[in-house]
């Protein structure tokens, strides 16, 4: 985004720690999935006999589904055991976490900023980024053809409250149109829809056009729907985190080696996706296959792939400006995010590794 451009053009993603709802990045459904497949682990053991490691089966967690396909996380973790659980929304991980089902994991911004202000500040620590973009507007084309074209369609979000549905809000509002948050009626109709069923919504003509992460995205621009809007695009650099990567900081402290260790395997998973995108394509959907008993198509996952940018800056502005938008938008009571960071086994990380720090964005551990 230009500089000329309002500060107010920026308020896209979203936190809302206000609502009933717990929030999430993506809306997948709620229950976890264990990984009871036992990996036979190699090397000296840590501190820890093993971390249970909780992620998403979704693209904008391919970090997660790659190392954790390819093996990087358990050779980086020698003789501890990886566990692995997966998770269809952000509420269920954080209750996991917070209950000491998990230790570490892969979660978009909304969940993370919620679980942190009900905790006071004493439940996780963002440690990692893993994923930034990955969330468009997509529409049929017989009925939207430009953004002005939106007002009075009906657009879906995946679950009122969540990342994408005040994303979607914050821009209808920037665009001058009067909805209700909380029922979704006003000038544009929005109606939360998980995502599962969001492409059959769209083939009954039942919503217009969706704001969502991939792969939904590109499941409906499969049948037959236009990207009419790159949320990227409203951001700096086109860069905004969708996924991060936290730990219970009773863990984080018992046992930093192990956190080290799944961070030195965050890093280098993204270095190989980054450099070898196909193979990393590839590997994604066949731990999808094996999560979900079937892979994404040829048509959609190369149309979702190029959007998200694998990164391990958690790119901490962002985060601030989100939680600022919901405050904003009168869905969150302004949060105290200081101490949401711990960077310091990251930035050790990277520095090993040649690569330069990145920024808590003055939102480092107290």
């Amino acid at each position: 985004m230009s500089a000329a451009r309002p500060l107010s053009a920026l308020r896209t993603i979203a936190a809302v720690a206000a609502l009933p709802l717990l929030l999430t990045a993506c809306g997948y459904g709620s229950e976890a999935k264990s990984d009871e497949k036992k990996v036979a682990a190699e090397g000296e053991k840590l501190s820890a006999d093993a971390v249970r490691l909780g992620y998403f089966p979704n693209l904008t967690h391919a970090t997660a589904l790659v190392g954790h396909q390819e093996g990087i996380f358990q050779k980086e973790l020698g003789g501890t055991q990886l566990k692995v659980s997966t998770f269809n929304a952000g509420p269920s991980e954080i209750e996991a976490l917070n209950a000491g089902s998990i230790d570490i994991g892969f979660i978009g911004p909304s969940p993370s900023i919620n679980g942190y202000t009900k905790s006071k500040g004493t439940n996780l620590r963002i440690i990692g980024g893993s994923a930034s973009g990955g969330v468009k507007l997509v529409v049929n084309p017989d009925k939207i053809k430009t953004l002005d074209d939106v007002k009075g369609k009906r657009i879906a979000t995946p679950q009122l409250g969540n990342t994408q549905d005040v994303a979607f809000l914050n821009w209808a509002s920037e665009k001058g149109w009067k909805v209700d948050p909380q029922s979704g009626k006003g000038d544009v109709s929005v109606l939360r829809t998980d995502n599962k069923v969001t492409p059959d919504a769209y083939k009954s003509g039942s919503i217009d056009g969706a704001w969502v992460p991939e792969p939904t995205a590109s499941k409906l621009v499969s049948e037959g729907a236009k990207v009419l809007l790159d949320e990227s695009d409203l951001w700096p650099d086109k860069k905004f985190v969708i996924t991060n990567i936290i730990v219970s900081q009773k863990f984080l402290k018992d046992h930093p080696d192990v956190v080290e260790a799944v961070l030195r395997g965050s890093v280098k998973t993204n270095a190989w996706i980054n450099a070898n995108p196909d193979k990393a394509k590839a590997s994604a959907n066949a731990k999808l296959k094996e999560l979900s008993g079937k892979p994404l198509g040829d048509k959609v996952i190369n149309s979702a792939w190029p959007s998200i940018q694998f990164t391990d800056d958690p790119l901490a502005a962002t985060l601030q400006a989100q939680a600022d938008h919901a405050v904003k938008a009168g869905l969150l009571e302004k949060p105290d995010l200081k101490g949401i960071y711990d960077l310091t086994a990251l930035n050790k990380v990277l520095k090993a590794t040649g690569k330069p720090e990145v920024s808590d964005a003055g939102l480092g551990a107290k």
